[in-house]
């Protein structure tokens, strides 16, 4: 009998869970196998393919050679082309020198984790909240500390919060808007506040903006280039479609730039070269009127989707503002979301997500619903939650 061999697993792999859904989706990728068909609610990412102005111009760069290195912080036109987005957009100066490109917002993530944070260092972070933040504070031996939101302050961290439980002692507070799983956003007076939080305990933001082109009923500010304490991280996954291409970027205070650069010469070397060169057009007329469309068609996704559930027995306190997800209370329905997202998927074929990747806050009263496939498979797998439900109660 072979001896197995020795493994040395780092003490700090007990702390980092994996992504359930992406477990289940491996189940649902199965039943699909089995030739079942399957409703998928469950995976935050767009279903619209990349406009194809972006393939045109990667197709364009892969002719010309572009497939070698380019700095650590990315092409310099790519970095002009954002500040210059920020000042048409939102009506605010961000230098290119501050603007990192990076492989996907969790390379931003990375790079603003990694030059802040000391071992034991605390950073705050709503709970429920996007699971990989927490575990990538603990990937730098850090402490994430999750404070529970809930539908009074639209499942958001707020200044007066966070004053009133004294965190004088934390490094960093993470915000997100809009949010995942919750679809919410912080209002400029709210993030104002949180600035001003930030500025008296000589705490920094890291603020997630990677939603910030799916808001739905209003106009949504950014953070970069007004707050000078701020780290800002944005994607080109989710408003342009182009997950696969793993391209974000990092807007960083000036006084970090020097030290992000090399942090990220050490671990990437370089974003992805034809992704960099294929999003030199992402911020185009001709590429914009899609992705806009597009964000018409996910709001009235959300609009049925949303009364659906409601009329189903899940309760939404919180109409969400942008991204595409909803956060919706299942406790009327079960006392245990987990297993009833796996026996609505067995059973009914529609996968959502449970509440446990989110955080421990009530997690087992809630799921989230990813509104990232057509009407049509949207209105089938109401029918089938509908279906479930009549045959379990």
């Amino acid at each position: 009998m072979s001896k197995q061999p020795f493994a040395h697993i780092a003490k700090r792999m007990a702390d980092i869970e994996p992504f359930h859904v992406m477990d289940l989706l491996a189940v649902a990728k199965q039943l699909e196998a089995q030739g079942r068909e399957i409703v998928h609610m469950e995976i935050g990412e767009p279903d619209f393919a990349t406009p194809p102005a972006i393939i045109y111009a990667a197709q364009k760069a892969l002719e010309k050679g572009y497939t070698h290195y380019t700095p650590a912080v990315g092409i310099a036109i790519l970095r002009e082309k954002i500040a210059e987005h920020y000042f048409s957009r939102f009506n605010t100066t961000v230098s290119p020198e501050q603007i990192i490109i990076t492989p996907g917002a969790s390379g931003a993530l990375m790079l603003a984790l990694g030059v802040l944070i000391n071992p034991g260092d605390k950073v705050l972070m709503s709970d429920p909240g996007y699971p990989c933040n927490r575990h990538f504070v603990r990937l730098f031996e850090g402490q994430a500390v999750g404070i529970a939101v809930d539908a009074t302050t639209q499942y958001q961290l707020t200044a007066d919060m966070l004053a009133k439980q004294r965190y004088e002692d934390a490094v960093a507070v993470m915000l997100a808007s809009p949010s995942n799983p919750t679809g919410t956003i912080l209002s400029t007076t709210e993030l104002a506040a949180l600035n001003q939080y930030a500025d008296k305990t000589s705490t920094h933001l890291l603020v997630d903006e990677i939603y910030q082109g799916l808001v739905y009923d209003s106009h949504i500010e950014s953070v970069a280039g007004k707050f000078d304490n701020a780290f800002v991280i944005n994607s080109f996954s989710k408003y342009f479609c182009m997950t696969g291409w793993r391209l974000g970027w990092l807007v960083v205070p000036q006084a970090y730039c020097r030290e992000v650069d090399k942090l990220a010469q050490n671990i990437f070397l370089a974003p992805p070269t034809l992704a960099q060169y294929a999003a030199l057009v992402a911020f185009e007329t001709e590429t914009t009127e899609i992705l806009d469309a597009q964000r018409e068609i996910l709001k009235q996704r959300r609009d049925f989707l949303l009364s659906a559930i409601q009329a189903l027995g899940f309760k939404v306190s919180v109409k969400p503002q942008g991204a595409f997800y909803l956060y919706a209370d299942c406790s009327d329905l079960t006392d245990d979301s987990f297993v009833f997202c796996y026996s609505l998927l067995k059973e009914a074929g529609v996968a959502i997500t449970p509440g446990k990747d989110f955080g421990s806050n009530q997690a087992a009263h809630y799921v989230r619903f990813a509104y990232t496939t057509s009407m049509d498979k949207l209105q089938l797998g109401v029918e089938r939650i509908k279906a479930y439900l009549n045959s379990h109660f």
